[in-house]
């Protein structure tokens, strides 16, 4: 079986080390909130860019929850995302009281149409006045989404820009690191991502030590010293344990996602089956493909093929949020977003991780280009 990911063949490859970093933490005695956890955030920051500040959280899922809190969204309020995202996305905006309004897409990227963007701020903002707090454009897959007209349209209508970067470890867009652009940005640790953790975590990046600041009293129910609660917060910390893992696998993070590259291209020069449609990228960005995403008519028959011949593959994601059950009450329908409804219709994720072999990628790709 080609599995769509093996995380024990990556432990394989770090075993010495990861063994040493979890031994060496544990003899430490100290398990939250420590000295890993302050490193890590200054080598996940350093890495982003020269001006951010980062703060460690529990999840990718409460990285947006808090960014969301931070900027003051609440009860009333209405940000606007995209429905081909996963749910944590809209998770986090419900966690914090507020209405998700969803954007369609554009057809090549997955990522947010701009333009449509533009469209429904303009009703919205009419509509709604300044309970439009924020937008959410999310770097599906691991390529970044058209962040200028993003901003620019933040700036026009005075609303608060939250990346989600929780697929996007090192993705670039016009040369500068995801992460580095919106007020807040929001990285998920999860096992499998390009940067990921043996459990859950999670990264917030901010642009001011003030900004920073907020986010460690609401990671650590409100605190500003202990048991001085300043503001009402949570409890969502990055443990010590995790951020000692990601930080002995932080310098490897650039030499995997260009492994990942390599894979991607491999596939783009192997596949040439002509009812499959393979990523774009697009040319202001750099793609760390997290996800290697095609698309093809029959995606359930291609996919059941594939699976009889020994090919694992995931479909990420195959209900966008606005039909999902838990999102019913919004109040969207069949049809409302009819980029986002066709390509769920389509994509399948093929295996693309660090320590796929050259020659299982090639097997993919033979087994795509036989399907008819």
């Amino acid at each position: 079986m080609i599995p769509f990911g093996d995380l024990s063949r990556e432990y394989d490859d770090l075993s010495i080390e990861i063994d040493n970093t979890v031994a060496g933490l544990l003899k430490s005695g100290w398990f939250v909130l420590g000295k890993k956890g302050e490193e890590f955030e200054e080598v996940f920051a350093d890495f982003i860019g020269k001006e951010v500040f980062a703060v460690g959280v529990g999840s990718g899922t409460e990285a947006l929850h808090l960014a969301l809190v931070a900027s003051g969204v609440t009860h009333g309020d209405y940000v606007i995302t995209v429905p081909n995202t996963a749910v944590p996305t809209v998770s986090a905006i419900s966690f914090s009281g507020a209405t998700p309004l969803f954007v369609d897409i554009d057809p090549d990227t997955y990522n947010i149409d701009t333009n449509k963007l533009r469209e429904l701020v303009v009703i919205e903002k009419k509509r709604r006045g300044n309970k439009l707090k924020a937008l959410i454009p999310v770097h599906l897959y691991g390529q970044s989404a058209d962040m200028e007209p993003v901003l620019a349209i933040a700036r026009e209508f005075n609303l608060t820009v939250i990346e989600d970067a929780c697929q996007a470890h090192g993705a670039e867009y016009k040369g500068k690191r995801v992460g580095s652009f919106g007020d807040y940005a929001c990285f998920s640790f999860y096992p499998s991502k390009n940067l990921g953790a043996y459990g859950d975590g999670g990264m917030i990046t901010t642009k001011t030590p003030e900004q920073a600041h907020t986010l460690k009293m609401l990671r650590n129910y409100g605190q500003e010293k202990r048991y001085y609660h300043t503001i009402k917060g949570f409890n969502s910390r990055l443990d010590e344990l995790q951020a000692a893992i990601l930080l002995t696998k932080m310098k490897y993070l650039d030499t995997w996602n260009t492994r990942r590259r390599d894979i991607a291209d491999s596939y783009n020069q192997h596949i040439i089956n002509k009812a499959i449609t393979k990523p774009v990228e697009v040319s202001y960005g750099k793609h760390v493909f997290h996800l290697y995403v095609i698309r093809h008519p029959e995606r359930d028959r291609l996919q059941a093929y594939l699976q009889n011949n020994d090919v694992q593959t995931v479909i990420h994601y195959p209900l966008p949020i606005h039909l999902q059950e838990a999102y019913k009450d919004l109040g969207y329908s069949q049809g409302d977003f009819p980029v986002a409804e066709k390509v769920a219709e389509e994509i399948l994720s093929l295996p693309i991780f660090p320590q796929l072999r050259d020659k299982e990628a090639e097997t993919v790709a033979e087994l795509i280009n036989s399907f008819s």
